[in-house]
């Protein structure tokens, strides 16, 4: 399934919208990922681990997103947008979300 994050898809018409479609994680730290997330903050430099677990609720959403939008029979998502919170101490939620429409 197509999704962007433009209000169109070039080539494409939109036909119809279906309406806002959404997916979320919620991922938690973990004591092994903060230990080594302590030393890097010392020395400076990326926390690869911190990036990982990023990019996999990132995903995550996504698919999770895409699932909505096959629930409402879209043909595409566009407008696609992702929001981060923090739900708990050491915990955050990873949305995704945009709008389902239907192609010509």
């Amino acid at each position: 399934m197509i999704f962007v994050t433009t209000e169109t898809i070039p080539g494409k018409e939109i036909a119809e919208a279906l309406g806002t479609v959404r997916g979320s994680t919620v991922r938690a730290r973990n004591i092994g990922r903060d230990i080594f997330a302590g030393l890097k903050n010392i020395v400076g430099g990326e926390i690869s681990e911190y990036t990982k677990l990023l990019a996999d609720a990132r995903e995550q959403a996504i698919q999770r997103m895409l699932q909505d939008a096959k629930r409402l029979n879209a043909d595409a998502v566009v407008n696609v947008r992702f929001t981060t919170s923090q739900v708990m101490q050491g915990a955050a939620e990873m949305l995704a979300y945009g709008t389902a429409v239907k192609l010509k």
